[in-house]
């Protein structure tokens, strides 16, 4: 009787620390960025709302994605043309991602406002650099709220700039994000079962 009951509780307590493992991880409900090129001859600024991310709490680990071609609001549609087809290149590099580790030692289940470091991998026309961003993460019930500013050196990314246009288009980007995350629900994770069967 009392190895049953002790088999018993060491299973309610695995399955107990499993549950709570996965309801650390806080996926992205909507996500949006903007960017800003401010040269001397001209503004350009595009935004989208197809930011993608996720973040584990407990691991203080995140991973973000974004389409390159969903930016909308360019100056005009030849603009976003030659963003997509001569600068991005977003057939051959579709995506930019950033991933990696939170650095501070944060409790983001316990309510409240933190400005965290965040140190990983951006990978923008596939080019991988190693950054460190700080952003700002408010706790409001299972609710987070992640805004971060930011900017891109071109030259870091393999991002070339024609003489001709050097004067309309800045060297380095102004990047802003917005995102509000919610704790992984249970048809989640069936969604992402039923997709890897």
């Amino acid at each position: 009787m009392i190895i049953r009951l002790f088999i018993f509780s060491l299973l309610f307590f695995v399955s107990s620390s499993f549950s709570v493992q996965e309801e650390t991880i806080f996926m992205a409900n909507s996500g949006s960025i903007h960017f800003k090129s401010d040269a001397p001859l001209e503004l350009i600024e595009a935004s989208s709302d197809k930011l993608k991310g996720a973040i584990d709490v407990l691991k203080k680990t995140f991973a973000f994605s974004m389409e390159m071609s969903s930016f909308e609001g360019f100056n005009s549609p030849l603009q976003r043309i030659h963003f997509n087809e001569n600068y991005l290149e977003s057939k051959v590099f579709p995506k930019a991602t950033f991933t990696g580790k939170i650095i501070e030692n944060v409790d983001l289940l316990e309510p409240g406002e933190y400005t965290v470091r965040a140190k990983g991998k951006l990978t923008i026309h596939g080019v991988t650099q190693e950054r460190i961003i700080k952003s700002k993460i408010k706790v409001e019930g299972e609710k987070l709220y992640v805004q971060s500013s930011f900017r891109v050196l071109l030259k870091e990314h393999d991002i070339d700039i024609p003489k001709i246009v050097f004067q309309k288009i800045a060297e380095e980007i102004q990047v802003d994000i917005k995102a509000e995350f919610s704790k992984r629900t249970a048809a989640a994770k069936g969604k992402k079962t039923k997709a890897k069967d």
